[in-house]
């Protein structure tokens, strides 16, 4: 009778652990998912002048959950090894990402440069991250589809 209360009690604690969240994760965001580019616009600071597709063999997919992010990205002809991951915020037109660590060629940009923010147009299963100037004007932008 001891063993079947002892593993009972066991039992309950075991399925009340896994259960349960743990409390330093950050809330879902509706950026939560998967995201794979699709392609590259060019602004003349307000309209869309360029679409740039990816060209053959070339993939970036970027991973968001519970407020952190991670990007990596293949291109056939760069030997660099593209990669991040940090954590992300993200409002209706905001999306901002501040990487802690990252590939050698991204470290090196980081040293001067960790947090990204970006205005952000978003729908359900696709969301731009458009770039602006230092006068709010937009420069260029990534283009993302939800990998389901």
């Amino acid at each position: 009778m001891r063993k079947l209360i002892g593993i009972s009690i066991l039992a309950v604690l075991l399925i009340s652990a896994t259960s349960s969240r743990p409390t330093s994760l950050k809330t879902d965001s509706f950026m939560d998912g998967n995201w794979e580019l699709v392609s590259f616009y060019s602004y003349d600071g307000v309209n869309i002048t360029d679409t740039i597709l990816p060209v053959d063999g070339y993939r970036q997919v970027k991973m968001y959950a519970h407020g952190r992010v991670m990007w990596t990205r293949h291109a056939p002809k760069d030997s660099v090894e593209w990669f991040g991951y940090g954590t992300f915020s993200a409002d209706e037109s905001t999306l901002t990402e501040t990487l802690e660590y990252a590939s050698s060629k991204m470290m090196d940009i980081m040293k001067n440069h960790r947090t990204f923010t970006f205005e952000l147009d978003y729908h359900d299963d696709t969301y731009s991250q458009i770039t602006l100037d230092e006068d709010g004007n937009r420069t260029t932008s990534e283009n993302y589809k939800r990998i389901r």
